[in-house]
């Protein structure tokens, strides 16, 4: 994982990969990004609370969603 954000309002947590690929995973309430934020290792804990449980798009380089998943 190369960079992640989060949009509060939206509950949109913003996550960049080291192959520089860009998801967006949606609905993640508050509570979930300030423990992935307090977390030792963010990876194993986006790997074991996130990544197969919130919805997510792929977003382009330019900004834009493509396709989404579960």
């Amino acid at each position: 994982m190369r960079s992640a954000g989060y949009d509060q309002k939206d509950q949109i947590l913003e996550v960049e990969f080291q192959s520089g690929m860009i998801y967006q995973y949606l609905d993640i309430p508050p509570a979930i990004y300030k423990e992935f934020l307090e977390s030792v290792s963010k990876g194993r804990y986006f790997n074991s609370e996130i990544r197969d449980t919130y919805e997510f798009v792929r977003v382009d380089r330019r900004g834009r969603r493509g396709a989404s998943s579960h």
